[in-house]
């Protein structure tokens, strides 16, 4: 078991095949309850928009509740290994966890058939669960693109990962902590509209 969890690798893979094994188990215990159809494949772009969203929500508040507020607090020599290890790694995931969710949400907006509707906010529909998800999915939209045109490209010259001079640095880094502060706050009304649409219209 120390094998398997002491490598993230492996413990991904574990989970994976865990996932694996519990359907298997699920199908066999109840004789015709799995096929691949349209209706599986609609769940399995939810759970992996779902994963993707997990990642990408707690990287941004990991960044919002844990490292933006506890920098202050780490002595000068001990930064650089936040600054040139930690950061872009966890950017790098970030980033691409936000790509992620983007577009297996539009994948599954498409295949259960209201992507229009929710891009629309439901106005041709007058569904409120489209006007609930398309709110949702702006916003998840508009944190997508901060995450890629604002964040990222702030961030590269904050790190040092592009040449940029002091000031230039400094600035960059405020712009990236205040849009990381939108995606925060835009954070709490998406997930409020995403799950809503799912469990109240």
């Amino acid at each position: 078991m120390a094998s398997i969890l002491s490598n993230l690798r492996n413990t991904v893979i574990a989970g994976f095949v865990l996932t694996i094994l519990m359907i298997v188990i699920v199908s066999v215990w109840h004789a015709g309850s799995f096929a691949l159809d349209y209706s599986w494949w609609t769940f399995f772009f939810r759970w992996l928009h779902v994963l993707s969203g997990v990642m990408w929500i707690g990287l941004l508040w990991y960044f919002n509740f844990v490292q933006i507020p506890n920098m202050p607090k780490i002595p000068d020599e001990q930064k650089p290994a936040i600054g040139k290890v930690i950061a872009p790694a966890a950017l790098f995931w970030f980033r691409w966890a936000a790509m992620s969710t983007l577009v297996t949400g539009l994948i599954l907006a498409h295949l259960n058939g209201y992507l229009t509707d929710a891009i629309t906010l439901g106005l041709a529909s007058d569904v409120s669960r489209h006007t609930a998800i398309g709110i949702g999915m702006w916003l998840g939209a508009i944190m997508w693109f901060n995450v890629w045109f604002v964040i990222w490209p702030n961030q590269k010259r904050a790190l040092g990962i592009v040449e940029a001079d002091a000031d230039s640095k400094a600035k960059s880094a405020r712009t990236a902590m205040l849009f990381s502060r939108t995606n925060t706050l835009l954070s709490i009304p998406m997930l409020y509209a995403m799950v809503s649409a799912q469990n109240i219209y």
